[in-house]
């Protein structure tokens, strides 16, 4: 394999374990401290992580990262935030509900109910969360991603690939563990 794509691949894996750990971070932080409802694991798997968390902002970063550093004017006002806001809502939506199907289909159900929101779809979308997304997608990518990018433009090659193969092995181990076992 190519250096600059091993690196890239190492890159965008890194991204995807942080995200999915600051997702599994939000998630325990909303259930414990803003709903009071205690702590539970809140992934699919047994480590802290929320992989559609980490799966989300690799699409967004992909879609949306581009849009991001165009300048897009209606006049002089500079309508890009919000296009890239409209983009993150839709994007995160459309992986929420797919998400759910995907966990129903898997696990027979899925772990959220947003039913007592309005404007939702059989409790598994619903528009609060979708803006909660959009507000935090905006973080993610106008913040934290430009942050963790140059985190990793510091680290060295061999730093890279070392730190995200062994978080591959145990992502791996942690899905053996999880379905097989």
């Amino acid at each position: 394999m190519k250096s600059n794509v091993r690196k890239k691949l190492s890159e965008y894996f890194l991204y995807f374990m942080l995200y999915s750990i600051i997702g599994w971070i939000y998630e325990v932080f909303l259930e414990v401290v803003v709903y009071r409802w205690g702590f539970s694991n809140r992934g699919v798997l047994f480590g802290p992580y929320c992989v559609v968390y980490g799966t989300g902002a690799l699409i967004l970063i992909l879609c949306l990262g581009k849009l991001r550093e165009k300048r897009i004017t209606l006049g002089k006002i500079s309508v890009t935030p919000l296009l890239v806001f409209i983009g993150i809502i839709l994007i995160t939506t459309a992986i929420e509900l797919a998400a759910s199907y995907i966990m129903e289909f898997t696990h027979g159900k899925w772990l959220w109910d947003y039913r007592r929101f309005a404007f939702n779809f059989e409790g598994r979308i619903a528009l609060n969360p979708s803006i909660r997304f959009g507000i935090g997608g905006m973080v993610f990518l106008y913040l934290l991603q430009p942050l963790f990018k140059k985190l990793t433009a510091k680290m060295s090659d061999k730093t890279l690939y070392t730190i995200s193969l062994i978080l591959l092995i145990l992502l791996i181990a942690d899905m053996i563990g999880t379905f097989c076992l």
